[in-house]
């Protein structure tokens, strides 16, 4: 059902099913999928790209500009998996010329008044609690939670299951399956409550453990570290995704207990 007080630009592809609310704005180079909801005061703007049963609450604004200088009108998109709420106020930018897109994946939760700039990259099943700020070009991984107020610094990576505690401030790259607090943000253990919900077994909570005792408690420097995982962990699929984010984290990965 489309309110006949919502402005639809006819150039634009929306799916059986979709219902958009009075007062709502959906430009021109926009798609929705089958059954999602968007609600009153929301505005669907050029080059979004929103999937199936998504729903997409009063306030919020999709593929507004880059709040970037650079930015010269190219032809970019933000986009939205399937299945994934977007909660009031909330600002999703599509990308520049750097990555030609903003993505935000399927099953994700983003809450009220959350900011996910230009170029961000995000996987599926994300949790972003009330008033998260990303930065451009920040990249997020599966099943990873930033509590609420956390921002993120442009170009930084946060690995998969990790969990961010709120008022953080992340300037670092953040490692899979960790849990990260303090100021500066710091390593504070392994994310083991969502772990567990998501079915790790024991065995591999405690080989997680055993790696990052090594990485972040033993005192030894991250290079040291990754060497020593790396020739006498157990080979598993977690080491390889911890070895391999490490491995890629060119502007260093945040530090270790205090």
């Amino acid at each position: 059902m489309i309110s006949p007080l919502a402005y639809i630009h006819p150039d634009t592809k929306i799916a059986e099913g979709v219902t958009i609310e009075p007062f709502t704005t959906v430009a021109k180079n926009a798609t929705i999928g089958e059954g999602t909801w968007i609600g009153p005061n929301v505005s669907i703007m050029e080059g979004s790209r929103i999937g199936k049963n998504c729903k997409i609450y009063p306030g919020a604004v999709i593929a507004g500009n880059p709040q970037d200088l650079k930015y010269e009108g190219e032809d970019t998109t933000a986009e939205i998996g399937d299945n994934t709420t977007i909660r009031e106020c909330v600002t999703v930018n599509k990308g520049t010329i750097d990555r030609h897109k903003t993505v935000i994946g399927s099953n994700c939760l983003i809450m009220a008044y959350v900011h996910v700039a230009h170029d961000c990259l995000l996987g599926n099943n994300i949790i972003l609690a009330n008033g998260v700020n990303l930065a451009g070009h920040v990249e997020i991984e599966d099943f990873a939670i930033l509590e609420g107020i956390v921002a993120v610094q442009q170009f930084v990576k946060i690995g998969a299951h990790s969990f961010i505690t709120g008022g953080s401030l992340v300037r670092k790259n953040v490692p899979p399956f960790v849990k990260a607090a303090r100021e500066p943000l710091s390593y504070v253990g392994i994310n083991s409550v969502g772990l567990r919900r998501k079915g790790y077994s024991n065995e591999s909570i405690l080989q997680i453990e055993d790696i990052y005792r090594t990485i972040y408690v033993k005192g030894y420097n991250v290079t040291n570290a990754v060497n020593i995982v790396e020739h006498e962990a157990p080979s598993s699929p977690e080491k390889e995704l911890i070895m391999k984010f490490i491995r890629e984290s060119t502007n260093g990965i945040m530090r270790g207990t205090m």
